[in-house]
């Protein structure tokens, strides 16, 4: 296994715990009305996307661990290429659904790849 892959993993992991710090307080009505709150939540999952397509690129059988991994490679894409069409309200069941789960995945996967 490649050393990075466990480097990217923690980031990956970190992104999940921004993104959910940056929530914590919000309702899905209050963080519709607070912009920056939406750009830290949708950078922060930019950056997920970004990192899970680097360890899919680096291990192709992670996707076998974490299928999740291509919806969140094409939600990265989603947020840079069509940026005018972000639906917050997706956004947020991302942010308050998938991640804290996304998150777990990656802990229990670094703490047997560790």
């Amino acid at each position: 296994m490649h050393h990075d892959i466990k480097k990217y993993v923690w980031d990956a992991i970190e992104a999940c715990r921004l993104i959910q710090e940056f929530t914590k307080d919000y309702t899905l009505e209050t963080y519709q009305q607070h912009q920056l709150t939406n750009l830290a939540v949708q950078g922060a999952l930019v950056n997920l996307g970004r990192i899970l397509r680097v360890v899919d690129e680096a291990d192709p059988s992670f996707r076998n661990y974490l299928p999740e991994t291509n919806d969140m490679i094409g939600l990265q894409k989603h947020l840079v290429h069509e940026y005018d069409r972000v639906d917050n309200a997706i956004i947020w069941n991302v942010a308050k659904n998938d991640v804290p789960d996304l998150q777990s995945k990656l802990t229990v996967w670094l703490e047997k790849n560790g």
